[in-house]
């Protein structure tokens, strides 16, 4: 039992590793401009998202909070029902949904 946890444990890490070595495909030039409006932003960063998505948007306003970007968490649900009003002209939106079919 011991062997196959530890078999387990080692499996898992070398996959997460691979994961993580796959995500730097994705740094582009839309990811360089997307840093650059955040940094250079008037405004706050509104998160947002729905289901799995709302727990991840949570945790990433936490870490912005925590590095000084003001950041506000939204979720998709109370901005539909009058929320909405906070949001001001000068801030950057970032939307989570795993599908993309949320409306």
């Amino acid at each position: 039992m011991n062997s196959q946890i530890k078999s387990l444990a080692v499996e898992t890490i070398k996959s997460e590793a691979i994961a993580i070595e796959k995500l730097a495909e994705y740094i582009d030039d839309n990811f360089e401009q997307t840093v650059n409006e955040i940094f250079n932003g008037k405004g706050r960063v509104i998160v947002t998202g729905i289901g799995k998505s709302a727990i991840i948007a949570s945790k990433i306003v936490a870490t912005l909070n925590s590095t000084g970007t003001p950041a506000i968490f939204m979720h998709a649900a109370d901005a539909i029902h009058g929320d909405l009003g906070i949001i001001q002209p000068d801030d950057i939106i970032i939307c989570l949904s795993k599908s993309g079919n949320t409306p």
